[in-house]
């Protein structure tokens, strides 16, 4: 448990299920008020049911698609009105597709970019100025192993995630100036609905599923991270350690990986 989330107000994207959604349980177990911003009203709805049912905490959700730039700041501006102040954005809407360079589909791409890293810039520059000024607040940005280590297949989703990862380690020493923590969230491949876009196929979760992370367990460790000066959650500690292996050999790494990496 963490007691540092009680009457702490904490917004999350991507809310709607998958990782976004046990966030949001664990946000409430530890008596943390809830924003939740998703793109399916219906399914926030449902959370939202689910949560007041458990917890006596407020929940509030906001239908919106973290790409559509020009929504970004009423939501927020809503959000601000209605619980007076923010405590934590937890950027977490994302989306991949998996596709080899000369196949994939510049609106595939232009898409991942969209909401996996200019979205989360949008969010992130609606809390800051409010953040700093308050001097205090913690932002935690969702992005991958993939952001470390990038492989075939997966070009532009581990594009999108090395630019959340240069925007949050940057972000991390400027908020440092004003009493504001920032976390990056390097998980692998975690067992939710993720891959139903990202692998249309099926192959790559059938090749990796006895690797996959529980969601309540990516859950779990992000939120007990919480106003703590954690600079990255890593998960599963195996793969962050090859990802740094290949930062000092990656001649090596690419070579004896190169049949595994295939296997997306």
């Amino acid at each position: 448990m963490n007691a540092k989330i009680n009457n702490k107000n904490v917004i999350i994207t991507g809310a709607s299920g998958g990782i976004g959604e046990k966030m949001a349980l664990r946000v409430a177990e530890n008596g943390g008020n809830l924003a939740l911003i998703a793109r399916s009203a219906e399914r926030l709805e449902a959370l939202k049911e689910k949560i007041s049912r458990q917890f006596q905490v407020k929940v509030e959700t906001y239908r919106l698609d973290v790409s559509e730039f020009e929504k970004v700041p009423k939501v927020f501006s809503s959000i601000l009105e209605e619980f007076q102040s923010i405590d934590v954005l937890i950027n977490n809407a994302g989306y991949g597709v998996f596709d080899e360079a000369h196949e994939a589909r510049f609106e595939d791409i232009k898409g991942m970019f969209d909401v996996n890293v200019l979205g989360l810039v949008a969010c992130t520059q609606q809390v800051l100025p409010h953040m700093r000024e308050r001097r205090s607040g913690h932002i935690v940005n969702i992005a991958s192993q993939a952001g470390k280590l990038a492989t075939p297949k997966s070009s532009a989703y581990a594009a999108s995630k090395h630019a959340v990862l240069g925007f949050t380690n940057s972000l991390r020493m400027e908020a440092s100036q004003s009493g504001v923590y920032v976390t990056s969230v390097n998980p692998g491949p975690i067992a939710t609905n993720f891959f139903s876009i990202a692998d249309k196929s099926g192959s790559y979760v059938k090749n990796v599923e006895k690797f996959m992370l529980d969601p309540e367990r990516v859950a779990v460790k992000v939120i007990d991270a919480l106003f703590t000066r954690k600079r990255e959650v890593n998960l599963p500690r195996w793969m962050n350690f090859g990802s740094a292996i290949y930062q000092l050999a990656p001649r090596i790494v690419e070579r004896l990986g190169k049949n595994a990496f295939y296997k997306k």
